[in-house]
């Protein structure tokens, strides 16, 4: 019996199908609309955008619509934009993770409404004692390094101290110039001067 020839068009119509299909389960999940940050082309958050895992706890990062934003989770619990201007001095909560000081901001209740007690990443905060409540979302920024990094978090969704922990390494590829200080900072500044 001779042997079945293949018709020209029947190969390529294989390897096209498969591209198709592949396109097609690629785009179930959207890209996460984010409106980039006002320094975004800044040449010092390219290695930070290279650095992001590509995980954060269970959250999975996803495409976004704009440069040097990133987003985890669906729907996203995190999300990250570069190129954000760096906090000045304030009075607002700051923590350091692995050598990186954010400045926390409360926005309000997380998406499920939990209000659960806050992780300390490192340690006491600067500046802060006792226990602090968490009511959800948080407005994180970078402090010291320019551009800063913002992070918008919903804590009832993923923990701080795993996002803070996992972006460290990332964020540190921008150059810290300033730190974060507090209480016990300021009195050893006030007797030695």
């Amino acid at each position: 019996m001779p042997a079945r020839r293949q018709h020209p068009v029947s190969r390529l119509l294989a390897p096209t199908a498969a591209v198709a299909v592949a396109t097609l389960l690629a785009g179930c999940s959207s890209a996460v609309t984010v409106q980039p940050a006002a320094d975004a082309a800044n040449p010092a958050c390219a290695p930070v955008m290279l650095a992001l895992p590509d995980t954060l706890g269970d959250a999975a990062i996803r495409t976004t619509t704009s440069q040097a934003t990133a987003a985890w989770g669906d729907p996203s619990a995190v999300v990250l934009r570069c190129g954000v201007a760096s906090p000045g001095p304030t009075t607002d909560r700051c923590v350091s993770v692995n050598g990186v000081d954010w400045v926390i901001k409360e926005d309000g209740p997380s998406s499920d409404g939990a209000t659960t007690p806050a992780p300390q990443p490192s340690g006491e905060p600067s500046g802060q004692t006792g226990a602090q409540q968490d009511s959800g979302t948080y407005t994180l920024t970078t402090f010291g390094r320019s551009p800063a990094v913002e992070l918008l978090l919903d804590a009832g969704r993923i923990s701080s101290a795993t996002v803070l922990a996992s972006l460290s390494p990332a964020v540190s590829k921008i150059p810290a110039t300033r730190h974060c200080v507090g209480q016990a900072d300021l009195a050893t500044l006030g007797a030695g001067g």
